[in-house]
């Protein structure tokens, strides 16, 4: 832990832009056990609690396309306050669901709020490389994972304890109130980074992008790697597992609660204790240890107790997954595409999750246990080490810490 608090204390504009994240991703959770509470006191089906799951990654694909290019164009300070700007009314509007003829509202709201949210964590991901390099890049994206992953783990266990304790409605109102706390840390900071001069249009860079990743097809390798980290879309299966089977023995909203913050707590500590030992050939056991832990989950899933100690586990690995993949596609793109290659990037990532939630639904309504639910997300990743293996065998792709 020690290497990241150095880190931060050497760059005053990543230790800033760090809390700020802090806030705003524990906005981005914070509601989540409110919406799936509300889903399932209205009764709603597991189609319909997979769809919405698959209108949180969805909306970050929606806007991927125009995203990169209007990040190339556009002062990051000023694009990222006006996306925190929409996350906070798109958070405040969600009181006004209350029953099932509002969801057609719900529906719009996420879309808008997870848009802005995916829109702004792109912005950031592409700063990043501008002001960061080799193992500090590394660094900083194994950081900015744990922090999601800190955020997460609070957002959901305290937002648990809200919801039971004084409602829904409560819930969303103190989620919005923390991108107002974000909107003036925000603005308050001292961001002077200059925009790389483009003349041309956006359709042309768009054009240009897509002949980029013809070019640099190891860019596009990366880019498909990373997505198999959005099969650890799990928002749709933990809310039909609390449904199912423990929604008898335990509130809904503490079992969610519980349940993420037990995951989010192995990606926090998975990097702290993988980072020492990571290069390209272990990442290929980290994808299979992801693998079997998935397998564990499921043999494991039928009890409550059991179910949280497999998701400590599950979570070991899926961070060191995202950031390292990440990182790799950062080290092998120019600068100039930085913005688009990453939107594009996260497009593949967020549309691979949003397969993912749709799948869950659409097998557990076609009579596929969550069990074998599970394995299948499971066997993925071992194809996902394979495809590693290959990257390895036959492009020329390099260690992160190497020039």
């Amino acid at each position: 832990m020690k290497i990241y608090i150095k880190l931060l204390q050497s760059n005053e504009v990543l230790k800033r832009l760090s809390f700020i994240q802090l806030i705003v991703y524990f906005g981005a959770w914070f509601s989540n056990v409110a919406i799936y509470t509300l889903l399932i006191d209205l009764k709603v089906s597991a189609e319909v609690v997979a769809f919405v799951a698959m209108l949180h990654f969805l909306a970050g694909v929606i806007q991927a396309p125009f995203s990169g290019t209007i990040i190339d164009r556009v002062k990051p300070k000023i694009l990222m306050l006006s996306l925190i700007v929409i996350e906070l009314f798109a958070t405040f509007f969600f009181i006004f669901v209350n029953q099932v003829s509002d969801l057609w509202l719900l529906y719009i709201f996420i879309l808008f709020k997870m848009a802005a949210a995916s829109f702004y964590f792109t912005t950031e991901m592409s700063l990043l490389p501008k002001i960061l390099d080799g193992s500090d890049l590394q660094k900083a994206n194994e950081l900015h994972s744990i922090i999601w992953s800190f955020s997460y783990t609070l957002g959901m266990a305290i937002s648990g304890f809200i919801v039971y304790s004084l409602g829904i409605t409560v819930a969303f109102l103190l989620d919005a109130s923390m991108f107002v706390i974000a909107f003036f840390m925000l603005l308050s900071l001292k961001l002077d980074l200059e925009v790389i001069h483009n003349e041309e249009s956006v359709a042309q860079m768009m054009v240009a992008s897509f002949s980029y990743l013809k070019k640099n097809r190891l860019a596009l390798h990366l880019m498909i790697l990373h997505a198999f980290v959005g099969l650890t879309a799990f928002d749709a299966l933990v809310a039909l597992m609390v449904d199912r089977y423990y929604a008898s023995i335990i509130a809904v909203s503490l079992a969610l609660g519980l349940l993420h913050s037990s995951r989010a707590i192995g990606l926090v500590i998975g990097p702290i204790i993988l980072s020492k030992f990571l290069n390209n050939k272990f990442l290929i056991y980290i994808f299979m240890a992801q693998g079997l832990a998935l397998f564990l989950w499921a043999y494991m899933m039928h009890n409550f107790y059991l179910s949280l100690i497999a998701s400590v586990i599950v979570g070991l690995f899926a961070t060191t997954l995202w950031s390292y993949t990440y990182t790799l596609l950062q080290k092998n793109i120019e600068e100039k595409y930085y913005g688009r290659i990453v939107a594009y990037n996260d497009m593949l990532f967020l549309g691979a999750a949003a397969f993912t939630s749709f799948m869950i639904g659409f097998l557990a309504t076609h009579t596929i246990s969550l069990e074998m639910i599970t394995t299948l997300l499971g066997l993925g990743f071992f194809i996902g080490a394979l495809y590693l293996s290959w990257i390895i065998k036959y492009t020329n792709i390099k260690e992160i810490d190497s020039k």
